[in-house]
């Protein structure tokens, strides 16, 4: 079936990198088109990025454009995104899924923390 791995998250201060990865399987991943979601307690999941499936075009909630970067490698089938200058507000648990299949299940997620 469909499953989706997220990892890489953890403490970071403000102004820190971290690199998540996310890496799936049960599909043709090549083929669709990816994207990261973050979720805060009591708020609504944030759609944060997506990269088209040949990863040739992405793009980025104006909150985080400038800071992060999504990226693909589907020799490996795994998304990524890149961080950085992180705030405390970034702060969520980060979760990726296909982009025009909003029935899939969500992965366990990865959190990151962003705190001196």
């Amino acid at each position: 079936q469909v499953q989706f791995v997220e990892s890489g998250g953890g403490l970071v201060q403000p102004g820190g990198s971290l690199r998540l990865s996310c890496a799936a399987s049960g599909f043709g991943f090549s083929m669709y088109a990816m994207s990261w979601y973050r979720q805060t307690p009591g708020r609504e999941r944030e759609l944060v990025a997506t990269i088209t499936s040949a990863g040739g075009s992405t793009n980025l909630a104006g909150s985080v454009k400038g800071r992060f970067t999504i990226s693909r490698d589907n020799a490996k089938n795994t998304v990524y995104l890149q961080m950085t200058n992180l705030r405390p507000e970034d702060t969520a648990v980060y979760y990726c899924r296909r982009s025009t299949r909003p029935n899939d299940s969500w992965g366990q997620g990865t959190q990151v923390t962003v705190s001196s």
